[in-house]
């Protein structure tokens, strides 16, 4: 059964789900007792020598962390930070863990997310099951001064100084039942007790929105060379994504005036080239989590749709409010980094 068949049948409240309530409700009972053990310290908890900010989800299914990941270690860049990532590396094969991860890395080896992060940012990038593992290596491998984790909301071994969840601001927590019967990772009251509370769509109140707006698309044979959106207006056009939510991929492109062909695959899907050959030489447009596994077999006729995030302006400066309290010796010595280098007077 397909990630978008089980949604349906936790959004229609199905029969199948309601069985699965008694499930439900041991999955809840065991991830609250298990993030008591850490809080209690009878599980150990990691802490880094440096910041450590982790953004996740309370559901399964995409709700735009990784856009929201890409978009904090840039702005952290500009106000001198010099961030390091870490992920699990989901879908990758390694045969040992954690793996440094480059833009140009094997997707099938670390995962796609990671690959994806590490070009757009150009962090240095470290994937493994182990995220406080992970983060160590990445401290004794490059001069990093805070440790940004894609997910991981629920790793609890990795200690974290500040927390953000991401919330898909259409589906929000659907019947509001945590798994197998919904899809919830743990209870939406969860959101209390972290720091910053972000919405892909309309925000609440004490929420921040944001959104990603595709800006253009890329050949995969010319990766650097943007082009408008408006390249396929009006224009038939095969649409590819083995995303969480390949429903908003779709949707955006025909905001765009094109007419659609949907090919929808699950999440991390290790594409074939069999898979794109649809043998009508219309262009195939893609993620660019998808373009990253596809970059190796690319034909003339794909694409990839360049992404921008927007986020609420107050973002940035909770971050680093939150950053200067969590740890102030590390701010300090941020600011004297910085007033070395000339950046501030």
């Amino acid at each position: 059964m397909t990630f978008a068949a089980v949604e349906r049948l936790w959004i229609r409240r199905s029969r199948l789900a309601v069985l699965l309530l008694p499930a439900s409700l041991l999955y809840c009972a065991m991830t609250e007792l298990r993030r008591a053990a850490y809080r209690s310290g009878l599980l150990r908890r990691h802490r880094m020598p440096v910041p450590v900010i982790v953004v996740g989800n309370v559901t399964v299914g995409g709700t735009g962390k990784t856009p929201v990941v890409a978009w904090l270690a840039q702005f952290l860049k500009d106000h001198g930070y010099r961030p390091g990532l870490v992920a699990r590396g989901y879908g990758g094969n390694a045969r040992c863990w954690p793996q440094q991860v480059r833009g140009d890395s094997d997707p099938a080896v670390v995962g796609d997310e990671p690959v994806m992060l590490a070009g757009l940012t150009g962090c240095p990038m470290a994937a493994g099951p182990e995220r406080a593992v992970a983060a160590t290596q990445l401290l004794e491998h490059h001069d990093c001064d805070l440790i940004l984790s894609d997910d991981g909301l629920q790793h609890y071994a990795l200690g974290r100084d500040i927390e953000i969840v991401v919330v898909d601001g259409v589906r929000r927590f659907d019947t509001g039942f945590c798994l197998p019967a919904g899809p919830l990772r743990e209870r939406s009251g969860r959101l209390r007790s972290a720091d910053i509370v972000i919405v892909n769509g309309l925000a609440g109140q004490g929420q921040f929105p944001m959104r990603v707006v595709q800006t253009g698309v890329a050949a995969l044979l010319e990766p650097e060379m943007l082009r408008p959106l408006d390249t396929f207006r009006n224009r038939r056009v095969h649409a590819v994504a083995g995303i969480g939510n390949p429903r908003r991929f779709f949707d955006g492109l025909r905001q765009a005036r094109m007419e659609v062909l949907e090919h929808a695959f699950p999440d991390h899907h290790a594409f074939q080239p069999q898979e794109l050959m649809f043998g009508d030489q219309l262009p195939v447009l893609m993620t660019e989590k998808d373009a990253v596994k596809c970059r190796r077999f690319a034909t003339a006729d794909m694409w990839v749709v360049r992404t921008r995030t927007e986020l609420d302006d107050r973002v940035g400066g909770a971050i680093l409010e939150l950053l200067e309290r969590r740890r102030p010796l590390a701010h300090q010595n941020q600011a004297r980094r910085m007033v070395g280098e000339g950046e501030v007077k």
